[in-house]
């Protein structure tokens, strides 16, 4: 089961939801005194500015960093340019806004980077939920 977890300095909102996060680690290495796996709780919220923070939550390869702006002017979603990227070893990247549809119909919105599976041991198919690194994928 999947966790969602909010951390608000009061100007920026950033969400995690846990069963999206593939632990790639560009969130620990771009900002360390923010994102802490080892500590509870993982994100010091404010140990950077709020430009740092959302630059930094854009980077997220899976999307399990998100983030919104608490003045309710400002609520707006952002529509990026659809990318893809192939990660060495790794996922998929689309980032973009994209509707996925599944085998069953059901569509769901995604907006900003999508990590889709390259391994195929995902068990969140068709996203990546990191299993290629247990797995010592090669691609």
């Amino acid at each position: 089961m999947g966790r969602t977890r909010e951390y608000s300095n009061g100007e920026v909102t950033i969400v995690w939801e846990a069963k999206k996060c593939i632990h790639s680690g560009i969130c620990v290495k771009g900002l360390p005194q923010v994102f802490r796996p080892s500590i509870r709780p993982w994100i010091a919220i404010d140990k950077a500015s709020t430009e740092n923070l959302v630059k930094q939550v854009k980077e997220c390869p899976s999307g399990a960093l998100s983030f919104y702006m608490n003045d309710a002017t400002n609520k707006t979603t952002e529509k990026l340019q659809t990318k893809i990227e192939v990660l060495e070893k790794g996922p998929l990247l689309v980032y973009g806004t994209l509707t996925v549809t599944d085998k069953n119909g059901a569509q769901e919105l995604k907006n900003r980077t999508t990590a889709f599976c390259r391994c195929g041991e995902s068990a969140n198919k068709p996203f990546c939920d990191g299993t290629h690194v247990k797995n010592n994928f090669e691609g």
